[in-house]
């Protein structure tokens, strides 16, 4: 074999498995009793569209509880297991404790077999299988996640680099001047089970993203994305929907990448940053070896354990940017390939809830940011319903991220070190720490914000109570006088009822007065007199100090 065909033999990848995590923050429904719980609506429309919920391997045939299954439940530590799963079942378990299911709800369609890619105008179009489509819906959370989960095999490497840098787009960032969308695929189409295009990308039809984002200020998405999600739309959409989205970050999607190659030992570290940074160089521009991820590459995304000649993965790379994880391997070695026991089993499994969990994180600590700073647009202080509604909104956003915090933030998920370490290094690139007390802190200043307003409008509600109360306080003291059977006010004159009525309400009126003027002298009279270890001197100089002068 000659030095050519070697280097084109390793820069093929024998198997390339990809998935794409792509969160979308929903919109609140009106529906009443449904906060939270999207996906009882989605499952309500079934007959309208063909996604449709799954079960859990759990709840099947036991002899069907294939091994990678236990492989990825004994992996995660129990209060994990508890939010992926839910709780155990047992047939001693108490009726009014009842098991709970996982807050995670999954809803798939098996209607689509194929995708179709071509990369760039005039190229040959590359097939990839559809190994998954799955929707995941979190209760309590307005969150949702797509996962398209593909497969293609023996494909050059420039290609797979090209399939990373330009797939899970949600939408073009500009137009070439020959009017195709800029870094998007040149067409993506969805092919059914029985051959048929289900529906293809839209990128080049410029004027409907122009007008879309004038219009709603907003961006739109490409028509095969939009297609794959119906009946959920856009929340600025025209089309009629009960669930409706927007997008939560930049319209380029995670992603994770598992590739099979001969002999990685061979490839350049110029080859391993545009693997690694698949998704951020472009593969045409020549490698900006001046920047810093360029620079500290080994160091900042790559984490090397198994990058040696051993049985536990022999020279196999995980590389993490945080919106990218990518897997590289010798795919010569069994293990590595082996989708029940191997990497591959533990990268669609393990890694995968890994990923997913760590952008859940950040997609809803950025829509619990989001509420906020709308419900903070939307107060007028000056309107008393939009200031109610404020506070419902404040508060309802308070306990759902307690209910978050208790229910989906971990910090730990394994006791595995490599599990972990994918999980803290992925994290630690998404910033989910950093924003977690952000956005702990913007809730928490809120919540003082409203606790301080309501503090000063109780304080306000005294004073005019304590107001009423004085005045009631000289009406009754005052009735109460002319109401005593000693003296006879009934007798006498018009004039003398009337002079007799005046200098008993004015006396009563000086003494609240001077009641209220020595209110702090008073209480410190009534403190004295209940103080037991204060002789009767001292209470009757507490006394004096009530009327008299004393120094403060």
């Amino acid at each position: 074999m000659t030095q050519m065909q070697s280097d084109q033999e390793s820069g093929r990848v024998r198997l390339f498995h990809a998935s794409l995590v792509w969160p979308l923050q929903l919109q609140p429904m009106a529906t009443t009793g449904s906060a939270g719980r999207h996906w009882e609506v989605f499952e309500t429309r079934s007959e309208t569209h063909p996604w449709r919920r799954i079960d859990d391997e759990f709840m099947e045939d036991a002899s069907q509880f294939e091994e990678r299954h236990y492989r990825e439940f004994v992996s995660f530590l129990p209060y994990v297991q508890r939010f992926l799963y839910g709780e155990g079942r047992s047939r001693n378990s108490s009726s009014d404790d009842p098991p709970g299911n996982s807050p995670m709800h999954v809803f798939r369609r098996k209607d689509i077999a194929k995708l179709r890619l071509t990369l760039r105008k005039g190229q040959v179009p590359v097939e990839l299988n559809i190994v998954h489509l799955d929707l995941y819906f979190f209760h309590d959370l307005d969150v949702v996640q797509l996962n398209l989960e593909v497969r293609g095999n023996d494909l050059p490497l420039e290609t797979v680099r090209d399939i990373l840098f330009r797939f899970g787009r949600a939408y073009p960032s500009g137009w070439e001047e020959s009017g195709e969308g800029l870094h998007n695929v040149h067409l993506a189409e969805w092919i059914a089970t029985d051959g048929r295009v289900v529906a293809c990308s839209d990128a080049a039809r410029r004027e409907k993203y122009l007008s879309y984002v004038c219009q709603h200020r907003s961006p739109c998405i490409s028509e095969h994305w939009a297609s794959l999600l119906r009946p959920m739309v856009l929340a600025h959409s025209d089309e009629a929907g009960d669930l409706r989205y927007r997008l939560i970050e930049y319209q380029r999607m995670p992603v994770m990448a598992f590739l099979g190659v001969d002999q990685p030992r061979t490839l350049s570290r110029e080859e391993w940053v545009r693997i690694g940074l698949a998704t951020m160089l472009h593969p045409n521009e020549t490698l900006p070896i001046n920047e810093p991820s360029v620079i500290e590459f080994e160091k900042r995304f790559c984490h090397d354990r198994f990058w040696t000649d051993s049985e536990a993965g022999p020279n196999t790379r995980f590389m993490c940017t945080g919106n990218a994880f990518t897997v590289v391997g010798d795919a010569a070695f069994p293990f590595f390939m082996d989708g029940e026991r191997g990497v591959l089993a533990q990268f669609r499994h393990q890694y995968f809830l890994v990923f997913l969990i760590a952008h859940l994180h950040r997609a809803s600590l950025l829509a619990f940011s989001e509420v906020l700073v709308d419900a903070v647009n939307d107060l007028d202080i000056r309107d008393d319903n939009s200031v109610r509604r404020f506070k419902r909104r404040i508060r309802a956003n308070f306990e759902t991220f307690l209910r978050f915090t208790h229910r989906y933030w971990f910090h730990e998920l394994s006791e595995r070190p490599h599990v972990q370490a994918m999980y803290r290094l992925c994290s630690n690139h998404l910033r989910n720490d950093a924003l977690y007390d952000d956005v702990r802190d913007e809730i928490r200043e809120m919540s003082h914000y409203l606790d301080s307003d309501s503090q000063r409008r109780q304080s306000n509600t005294v004073v005019r109570l304590t107001v009423i109360t004085i005045l009631g306080l000289i009406a009754t003291v005052t009735t109460g006088y002319f109401g005593m059977n000693i003296i006879p006010f009934g007798d006498g004159s018009i004039l003398e009822r009337s002079l007799h009525g005046l200098i008993a309400t004015s006396g009563f009126v000086m003494l609240v007065l001077f009641a209220v003027a020595k209110s702090k002298r008073l209480s410190d009279f009534l403190e004295a007199m209940s103080d037991e270890r204060l002789t009767l001197g001292g209470k009757f100089r507490a006394l004096w100090g009530v009327i008299g002068k004393t120094e403060r």
